[in-house]
């Protein structure tokens, strides 16, 4: 009696498309924040066809804020290269001009709004610089949001946790980053051609 061997085929396990979770919640929440700003500059240009509306020029610092940001977003760019050749000082220096820059902007966007005041456009009142508040000021909260992304990145780099290896936290941070800096802009072009 020959002894018969079974042979057992393994098949490989088929391609699953998946995604990181984390990654995919982010991906959502920047969709919620794209409508609604989308819903805001409708409802903008639909009431400033109606009418009674207060043209004003928008403060020099605005500009000098644009150009902030946009530095920033070379500095996290800057630290996600930095982090993938594994070169540790300049990801710490490049992902610390980022949260000193955004915290920058900031700064500049409540000073664009004390000229505001100075120019007697106010937060209530005529519809357009309540608009204008409004984006800028949704925009300045989710500029903070973006910094506490930011810090948790920043951490995690000083304690050599983000490497190589262990992209993950500068992936979601470097997309949201970019993201915010070009809802900026976005809303910066808006505001120039629109008010």
């Amino acid at each position: 009696m020959e002894n018969v061997q079974q042979y057992s085929i393994e098949k490989e396990p088929k391609a699953v498309l998946a995604m990181d979770p984390v990654k995919f919640i982010l991906w959502l929440f920047l969709v919620s924040i794209i409508m609604l700003f989308a819903s805001q500059t409708s409802a903008y240009l639909v009431r400033r066809a109606e009418g009674n509306w207060l043209e004003f020029e928008m403060p020099v610092i605005f500009w000098y804020s644009t150009a902030v940001l946009l530095i920033s977003s070379a500095a996290m760019q800057w630290a996600f290269y930095s982090a993938k050749k594994d070169e540790f000082k300049q990801l710490k220096i490049a992902i610390s001009i980022t949260f000193v820059l955004g915290l920058v902007f900031l700064w500049m966007q409540f000073e664009g709004w004390k000229e505001l005041v100075k120019m007697n456009v106010y937060f209530v009142g005529n519809p357009s610089g309540s608009f204008f508040y409004v984006f800028t000021g949704l925009h300045g909260f989710h500029i903070i949001t973006g910094l506490i992304v930011l810090f948790t990145a920043w951490t995690a780099a000083f304690r050599t946790r983000v490497h190589s290896k262990n992209l993950r936290r500068i992936e979601i941070c470097v997309t949201y980053w970019h993201f915010l800096d070009i809802l900026w802009i976005y809303l910066f072009v808006f505001l120039l051609t629109f008010n």
